[in-house]
Parts: C-alpha cells; sequence; structure tokens
C-alpha cells in the first residue's frame, strides 16, 4: 500500500511538471528532447557529476554520454568545468537556463507542500519528515553514486 501510494505520487508530481514544462517549452530550435530531459534531470541529481560518472550510472558508453553532453552544452543547459581537485578532469555543472527550467517543477513541489502544511498539525509534519528522510537515507545508501544537487548561484 504505501509503495503504491508513493508511486502515485511520484507519478502526479511528474506529470504536473511534464504539463506546465511543455506548456512553456513547446518545439522550437534548442529545445530538449525527452532524453535530454532524463540526462539533465540525471545530471541534476548526481551533483555535477564527471562524464564518467553520468556515463557509469546510466549504463552507456562514455562516447554516448559525451554525445548527449555536448548536446546539453549547445543547447546551454550545462557547461563543463575543470574540477578543483583535479585540473584534468571535467564535473558538469548547470547552467541558469537549466534553473529557469528546474523551477517549474519545484514551483509545482512547493505548491502541493504548503497545501499539505495547511491540512496537518506541526506534530503530524515532523513525524512525516523524520519519516521521509528515513526513505531518503535508505535510498542514498542503496544508490551510493547520487549525491546531493548543488545549490543555485
Amino acid at each position: 500500500m504505501l509503495e503504491e501510494h508513493i508511486m502515485r505520487i511520484t507519478d502526479k508530481i511528474h506529470l504536473q511538471f511534464y504539463r506546465r514544462l511543455f506548456s512553456i517549452i513547446k518545439e522550437r530550435e534548442g529545445s530538449l528532447t525527452a532524453m535530454e530531459v532524463f540526462a539533465v534531470e540525471v545530471i541534476h541529481s548526481l551533483g555535477a557529476p564527471t562524464v564518467s560518472e553520468f556515463a557509469d550510472f546510466l549504463g552507456i558508453s562514455r562516447p554516448g554520454a559525451s554525445y548527449k553532453v555536448a548536446s546539453l552544452i549547445q543547447k546551454g543547459y550545462i557547461v563543463k568545468e575543470a574540477s578543483e581537485d583535479d585540473k584534468r578532469e571535467f564535473r558538469l555543472r548547470l547552467t541558469e537556463k537549466y534553473y529557469n527550467y528546474i523551477s517549474l517543477y519545484e514551483n509545482g513541489v512547493k505548491d502541493y507542500v504548503r497545501e499539505v502544511e495547511e491540512q496537518f498539525t506541526p506534530a503530524q509534519l515532523r513525524s512525516f519528515d523524520g519519516i521521509l528522510s528515513k526513505v531518503e537515507s535508505k535510498i542514498d545508501e542503496a544508490n551510493p553514486l547520487i549525491r546531493p544537487a548543488e545549490p543555485q548561484d
């Protein structure tokens, strides 16, 4: 039952996001393909990965990952920046254009959260927050490549 609720909730959040996205982006030069949307979301979730980390996480070849990265760079959604630790290594960083795009999703989630906060007591919300924190920790344990997304500058 819990699994079904979580799946339905995430599906509904994604669908609302896609509706907003398609109403704004439409088909025009520089817009993202469906696969590019997924690729940029993976880069966001991995928190500035290298091309190799991106490829490894998706289980695709490095040339295939490089092709996707080049397309996202050309469209202005990501940039490659030299790593502070190793200047030979490049990290994929999200651009302002990406953050404008992701704000569609985040604003939708914020709207839902505000509505939930109005319907429950502070104690219920703390309990729910604790449960979600434990679920998130389990997901992190199962997916060590996922790092928190970097905050927008």
